[in-house]
């Protein structure tokens, strides 16, 4: 859709109001979007939903694709940054990750498998469409496997993971299976692929455990 007249304001220089007009703009925009995704999705309708008129919308959005960047920023400060990143950082061991995976699973229950991963939804219909917004999703992702990396690390740090673990590849690995759990459960309709995945992965984690190690090990 093409620009109006106007050049929208930077998040720094908002007034309160305005900031949460905005937000407000952004939350209707990325709900409807999950349900109907990007090219479903008109500003039409961003602005019925939002309660807007559409001159506050070009007052703060150049035209749709901006407005798309500011959901997908959205959704990562969201899924990531206030869901994912602070779970993660509280992890201690094997039971954390397990108590994890129990969350995921009961979320995605709860919506009753609809709609899959909003980043990763996002990143699928964009990836050819929008190359700014592509990289967005991906720094979001990057985001995502960092907080797992992270976790993995301290596992390690602590001794609960043994020297020779990598926790990079682990995090790389663990992310693509919760999100290819995620895309199985959304088309089944049930949460046994996702809980699989994760339970694979956790199962190879806690293999590489020190005790594991020594306990396989028929030279001890």
């Amino acid at each position: 859709m093409a620009s109006q007249p106007g050049t929208p304001r930077a998040d720094s220089a908002l007034t309160r109001k305005g900031a949460q007009t905005r937000q407000k703009i952004v939350v209707a925009a990325a709900g409807l979007i999950l349900q109907q995704g990007v090219a479903g999705t008109t500003l039409e309708e961003v602005r019925a939903e939002a309660g807007v008129s559409s001159s506050q919308i070009y007052h703060y959005f150049a035209d749709k694709e901006a407005l798309i960047r500011a959901v997908v920023d959205y959704r990562a400060q969201t899924l990531v940054g206030e869901t994912h990143e602070p779970m993660l950082a509280a992890i201690q061991g094997i039971d954390g990750l397990r108590a994890w995976r129990d969350t995921i699973v009961s979320i995605t229950d709860d919506a009753g498998c609809q709609g899959g991963c909003p980043l990763g939804s996002l990143g699928s219909e964009l990836a050819e469409l929008d190359h700014v917004a592509r990289h967005d999703v991906a720094a979001g992702f990057s985001r995502w496997e960092t907080a797992i990396r992270a976790c993995l690390h301290g596992m390690r740090d602590r001794g609960q993971l043994v020297p020779a673990a990598d926790p990079d590849q682990l995090a790389t690995a663990m992310l693509a299976a919760l999100e290819g759990g995620l895309l199985l459960a959304q088309i089944e309709r049930n949460t046994r692929p996702l809980a699989t995945a994760l339970d694979v992965m956790i199962s190879l984690t806690e293999s590489l455990a020190p005790q594991a190690q020594q306990h396989d090990d028929p030279a001890r």
